[in-house]
């Protein structure tokens, strides 16, 4: 039995490897140069360091999984430090805790961060009439309701920010942080909600850390998958589109750009929804319709590396968040060498960080050539960290509508879209564009996508696969 994956990032080679493992003959194809969607590694100044995704939950065990199953289990780094900082109000403060994606349990340790107003605000919670929260809410929006506009903009939205690259005014709460969205169902405020949650979060072992980085970059997970994979028998073909895809009496038919078809059994899409549509639009109309409703965001990363010597002061953290209030070019920064000891250790001369630019209807830096980002993240790092050395080497990284947004009614939209196509045996649909942007998140679409996949194969074709 034999099923093509069209995509090649995370998603589709996590769904390769799971329908391999079910004894499927696969086929990959990915429309662009190189495997690895988001996740992708180069070099600065010689160190090898992630240009896209650059850690992992390691809370949510799917990733850890396939990092292990792909021989990376010796592999797995915890971050060297963990505290990281908001740049805010003209200083760098300390993130706060007790909060969920930055809505607070307390106004406790959010002093500098908000104004007295803006503090005296969040007790308002539980004056406020009881939650009534409906199918759905922008997360920003209830939050400035109920807690006034400024912890929003400098905490809500930076913390959202940074994986969404959205607008903390029209994200989905039901989507983006479905915890809260369920404990404010219970509660009659959003502080008893965020409590809850602290109250029942699991205790996690000594030394089991919240996020795993990967000695080399995370960006090896992909080409360890891909490896896994091909050893295992799959074709991955890079370099070539899928322009339709036809139902036949047998399975699906998928025509490619460089004038094949070929025929399967069945068929994962592990791409945009964009893309997805315009597969669609013959076999799913209403479904491809939906799909071509969601918006994305794109960004640029700017990796810098600096002497260590020329440093006046080694920046301390993690990294920080920017709330875009502030009206600074950058959105965040990550100190690489003083979070990821194998970066450290790759070359003790240096010091490499990144900063990511660009947000949902704030893109316009991104039409600046390389060398103004480059300026413009090295004039914010001054004004933050102190930062006043010339970098050794520096690259910008641009992933345009690299990020899906989340908009409220997004889940309904993804259920609306998955109705429409359980008519089509053999099809399944998965990746970032619908149940997670986070690497665990996409895995677990990946597994679930080709489960279904198998689940909808008559059953003669699924004892063929060894089911």
């Amino acid at each position: 039995m034999h099923a093509i994956v069209v995509g090649g990032g995370i998603t589709g080679l996590a769904a390769a490897h799971q329908l391999l493992a079910a004894g499927l003959r696969v086929t990959l194809l990915e429309a662009s140069d190189r495997l690895g969607g988001k996740l992708r590694t180069g070099r600065v100044a010689g160190v090898q360091v992630d240009l896209g995704a650059e850690s992992i939950l390691a809370r949510r065990p799917e990733a850890v999984e396939l990092a292990r199953a792909v021989g990376l289990g010796e592999a797995l780094r915890p971050p060297a430090v963990t505290s990281a900082a908001i740049w805010t109000r003209g200083a760098l403060r300390p993130m706060p805790q007790g909060q969920v994606m930055g809505v607070p349990a307390t106004a406790a340790a959010l002093t500098g961060v908000l104004s007295d107003a803006g503090l005296a605000q969040i007790a308002r919670d539980t004056e406020l009439p009881p939650l009534q929260l409906g199918e759905d809410v922008a997360i920003g929006r209830l939050v400035a309701d109920r807690m006034g506009h400024e912890v929003v903009d400098r905490l809500v939205e930076p913390l959202l920010g940074g994986v969404y690259a959205g607008d903390a005014y029209r994200i989905s709460m039901r989507s983006a942080v479905p915890k809260l969205f369920e404990a404010a169902h219970e509660h009659d405020s959003l502080l008893a909600a965020v409590r809850s949650l602290q109250r029942a979060a699991p205790q996690r072992p000594p030394g089991e850390p919240v996020f795993n980085g990967i000695e080399g970059g995370v960006g090896t997970l992909a080409e360890a998958v891909a490896r896994d994979c091909r050893a295992k028998g799959a074709a991955l073909e890079t370099g070539v589109s899928v322009t339709g895809l036809r139902r036949t009496a047998r399975g699906w038919a998928a025509a490619l750009d460089d004038g094949r078809s070929l025929v399967a059994d069945g068929v994962v899409l592990a791409v945009p929804a964009a893309a997805a549509a315009r597969l669609l639009a013959a076999e799913a109309p209403a479904a491809a319709g939906e799909l071509a409703a969601i918006e994305y965001a794109s960004m640029a990363i700017v990796t810098l590396a600096f002497r260590r010597a020329e440093l006046a002061r080694l920046p301390r953290g993690s990294g920080f968040l920017v709330p875009a209030v502030d009206g600074k070019v950058i959105k965040a920064a990550t100190f690489t060498s003083g979070k990821w000891d194998w970066a450290a250790g790759a070359d003790p001369e240096l010091f490499l960080l990144r900063t990511s630019v660009g947000r949902y209807g704030d893109e316009g830096p991104l039409g600046w050539e390389d060398a103004e980002l480059v300026r413009a993240a090295l004039d914010d790092l001054g004004e933050a960290a102190g930062l006043t050395a010339k970098p050794v080497d520096a690259l910008v990284t641009r992933w345009v509508n690299g990020l899906p947004q989340y908009p409220v009614g997004h889940a309904a939209r993804v259920a609306r879209v998955r109705s429409f196509l359980s008519g089509l045996p053999g099809l399944r649909l998965c990746g970032a564009s619908y149940d997670g942007v986070g690497i665990p998140a996409c895995v677990a679409g990946a597994r679930q996508a080709a489960s279904e996949l198998l689940r909808t194969l008559p059953t003669g074709r699924r004892e063929e696969a060894g089911e």
